[in-house]
């Protein structure tokens, strides 16, 4: 039934049962800070401009800290099989909370960037190693529980981060964002430390009386087992540099491309070219490495490679909503802010539901067929956005919305559930990692390309004037002729169109490359 299948059993699982409410209340709250970070941050850049200056850089407040965040996933998941869940997950919401206070203190917008870059150096290993956390606690059969809190805290996160940040930047000052953030933490923290025990994975065999052949045999045993302990416990640092050098350098030139320098300028083809030459790097020190950062194992087993392109697809097709809906919802439906803001929120509604239910569906044909099912479901939804009236009524795009929260709570869920039911403790945080890094990864490239789509529509409708940003801010003056209204339509359409073909080539990722039952170990 399913896709459970007999296999090697999984180490003990870490903490106590009785502890166990502890420490999901720990990773709820370690979670909440990196999922209300962007939120709460957007709606007070206008005080934190108006106080500190640096317009023309502001938006690398959300860029630098979305780059350290990407960059590190791959190592932070690598340290925690490594080293344990608890001291990576312990390290990050230290770091985090230093970069938040040292973010209250930042007295320019450079400090406050680079002090969002520490915040980000945390929040990768918050995000990873929470994930990796949630299944180690629970056995297969319960994971859909703690997966469907966390992304309720997604949810809530999501709908409360904006109006929490406008709130302090009205009422008592924009530091609070991040200050706000040191009391939470500090529970966090209390929490995990207290509560948090992970089993012993080495273990030596109970004293007997034995054969003296057993007993050297034992002993021999024992000693290969304390050597490759050993081997594991080496960090593959120099692996550790090139990937963090890597993936900022192209993801550098991904989010400025076409937005500080044109596309093909001299800064932009510098960027990836060198992001190349890191990545040929990368490639020549991890397969000389004894434990490398990225093994190659991560592409090689059909099951995680096809989990992290379709989720590479996830992340750049939900750039079309995140992004565009709520231009959209403001400069062609006429609504307000907080407006709409609600026609882009109801999907974290279904999302969290759905991926609660998605149990029953996945127990019955599978990890990867409900995958498809969900995806499926999204292409269709996705296609069906162009196809709505213009101007139309804000309940249309908000249904559809509705809708593909359903279905892409039922294609991320059993995707991750069942990724990380196929490994067993010693490779979980890396698997979890590689497919969150392969998300982040999705998002800023959709980010760039979809940014790219809408200007280019925009120039091709309004004549070659003007881009995304300058038609908003003349929407928003009230000065704009119907005609840039229709434009903004066409673009937002047209990005919806690549968000389904990106929901599509997903489709054909895990109906080709994954196998139609996962190979999961029973625990």
């Amino acid at each position: 039934m399913g896709d459970i299948q007999p296999a090697t059993r999984e180490a003990a699982r870490p903490t106590a049962p009785g502890r166990r409410g502890a420490v999901v209340a720990a990773l709820m709250l370690s979670m909440a800070l990196a999922a209300l970070d962007s939120t709460v941050v957007s709606t007070a850049v206008p005080q934190i401009v108006g106080d500190l200056g640096g317009f023309s850089v502001f938006s690398w407040l959300f860029s630098g800290y979305l780059l350290a965040v990407t960059v590190t996933l791959p190592v932070y998941g690598k340290l925690s099989d490594t080293f344990g869940r608890k001291p990576v997950l312990v390290a990050g919401a230290a770091l985090f909370l230093l970069g938040s206070l040292l973010c209250a203190l930042a007295w320019n917008m450079g400090a406050l960037i680079a002090f969002r870059i520490v915040q980000g150096l945390g929040g990768g290993a918050l995000q990873g190693t929470v994930q990796t956390l949630a299944a180690d606690l629970y056995p297969l059969k319960e994971r859909p529980k703690i997966q469907s809190k966390l992304s309720t805290v997604w949810a809530v996160s999501a709908i409360a981060g904006p109006g929490l940040g406008g709130l302090l930047a009205a009422y008592a000052d924009w530091r609070w964002i991040f200050l706000i953030n040191l009391p939470i933490g500090a529970v966090a923290l209390w929490l995990i430390v207290r509560h948090l025990h992970e089993p012993q994975r080495q273990s030596s065999p109970p004293a007997q009386k034995t054969p003296l052949r057993a007993r050297v045999g034992s002993r021999l045993r024992a000693t290969r087992g304390a050597t490759r302990a050993r081997a594991r416990a080496r960090v593959d640092w120099a692996g550790a540099l090139a990937v963090f050098a890597c993936g900022g350098v192209l993801l550098t030139a991904l989010v400025q491309g076409g937005v500080a320098w044109p596309w093909l300028s001299g800064p932009s083809l510098a960027l990836f070219g060198a992001g190349l030459a890191l990545a040929g790097l990368v490639v020549v020190i991890e397969r000389r490495a004894a434990e490398p950062i990225i093994p190659g194992w991560v592409w090689r087993r059909r099951t995680i490679a096809a989990v992290n392109l379709a989720l590479g697809a996830l992340g750049l097709l939900m750039v079309a909503p995140t992004v565009f809906l709520p231009t959209y919802a403001q400069s062609v439906l006429g609504l307000g802010p907080v407006t709409a803001g609600f026609v882009l929120s109801v999907w974290t509604l279904s999302w969290p539901l759905s991926a609660a239910l998605s149990q029953h569906v996945y127990r019955r044909i599978g990890f990867r067929d409900t995958a498809l099912l969900g995806i499926g479901a999204a292409t269709l939804i996705l296609l069906a956005f162009p196809l709505l009236p213009y101007p139309g009524q804000a309940w249309q795009p908000a249904l559809l919305m509705l809708l593909l929260g359903a279905a892409l709570g039922l294609f991320q869920l059993p995707l991750l559930v069942g990724v990380q039911s196929t490994v067993g403790w010693s490779e979980r945080g890396t698997t979890t990692a590689s497919v969150l890094f392969c998300r982040q990864t999705g998002q800023t490239i959709g980010a760039s390309v979809f940014g790219a789509v809408a200007n280019g529509v925009l120039a091709a409708r309004l004549g070659g004037a003007g881009d995304l940003d300058s038609v908003t801010r003349a929407l928003a003056a009230e000065t704009a002729p119907e005609a840039v209204r229709d434009a903004v339509a066409s673009a937002v359409h047209a990005v919806y169109l690549g968000a389904a073909c990106a929901a599509a080539l997903a489709f054909l990722v895990l109906l080709c490359v994954a196998p139609r039952r996962f190979p999961v170990l029973t625990d």
